[in-house]
């Protein structure tokens, strides 16, 4: 198994990516590791931290792209970036995955121009972990990558998630959920209520029905679909009040399943191949969680999975 990692990627690159990549190769000697970057930076990260080379495979790159570019015309100007190159590999299938710390928006324009999207997927979509107490985690999606949605992309969010939630958790009925204001049906905006009305009917999806957002953290869904704007507010809110309370000096059981570094980052569903995105302050032990994933998504055979369930379907358009 081979996995990129853009090791320019994030606000400590690239001494906590070349650190964690380092310890997950340690950890797991049959994951092989090819690192895109500059490769005399990799290198004195090496020497600094004396880390063996041997570890990983470096592919020089000569550009980077900054957190604050636009994603489109950075990766359109920069044919030689980390991300570029990375994505490039992938679509050649030299990597069976890529992850990277960067920028956001670059990966799911790289994602689109090099992979791209699964035939009869519209749009796809990030998720991520949601803790839950007394259970196991859940799934919240979009979590940025769509901020304006229609009914059949919660639709196809639903599918997506309901199939990653099964390779994740091994769960062959995962439920689902509609993130809304209120239980009934009737309750919501336009889109919601259009949602409400078209995953009702969806086969392959057990839906559940409307999930508040005091009820988040205790749903009986374990895959909950909203629009991205929403889903990225409620994780940076999630961030935000973790840190206030942890730097407070509260120490909680339920508290620390909010440490984005347990999780590692944030699955691309719906592209033909394995793509991580982090938090932009991840370090070494979160990177390690990264590769861990990519890895577990290489093996579940999902993207397979998700070909197979949405192949016929091309004829849904954003008409």
């Amino acid at each position: 198994m081979k996995l990129g990692l853009d090791a320019m990627g994030g606000d400590f690159a690239p001494l906590e990516a070349v650190k964690g990549a380092a310890t997950a190769a340690s950890l797991h000697p049959g994951y092989s590791i090819v690192l895109f970057g500059d490769k005399h930076l990799i290198d004195e990260v090496c020497r600094e931290e004396n880390i063996s080379k041997d570890l990983f495979e470096v592919v020089h790159c000569t550009e980077v792209i900054g957190m604050s570019e636009h994603p489109v015309k950075a990766f359109a100007s920069k044919p030689d970036s980390s991300l570029n190159v990375g994505f490039g590999w992938l679509a050649a299938r030299k990597i069976d995955a890529f992850i990277s710390a960067g920028n956001t928006g670059a990966m799911l324009v790289g994602t689109m121009q090099s992979v791209k999207a699964i035939e009869g997927v519209i749009r796809p979509c990030l998720t991520t972990i949601l803790p839950r107490e007394n259970m196991r985690p859940g799934l919240l999606m979009d979590v940025g990558a769509n901020s304006d949605v229609k009914p059949e992309h919660l639709q196809q969010f639903a599918l997506l998630g309901s199939l990653y939630y099964k390779a994740l958790f091994k769960v062959s009925h995962p439920k689902v959920g509609l993130l809304n204001i209120g239980e009934e049906a009737e309750k919501g905006s336009l889109l919601t209520k259009a949602a409400h009305a078209l995953l009702k009917d969806t086969p392959g999806i057990q839906f559940e029905g409307n999930v508040e957002g005091r009820d988040l953290f205790n749903a009986n869904a374990d895959v909950i679909v909203t629009d991205g704007f929403t889903g990225n507010v409620i994780i940076k809110l999630c961030e935000g009040i973790y840190y206030k309370l942890a730097k407070r000096g509260v120490q909680d059981e339920f508290l620390d399943k909010f440490n984005f570094k347990h999780y590692g980052g944030s699955a691309i569903l719906g592209v033909n191949a394995p793509a991580i995105v982090g938090h932009g302050i991840s370090k070494k032990d979160t990177f390690v969680k990264m590769i861990e994933m990519a890895a577990e998504l290489v093996e579940s055979n999902l993207i397979s999975e998700m070909q197979q369930s949405f192949a016929g379907t091309s004829q849904i358009s954003e008409q």
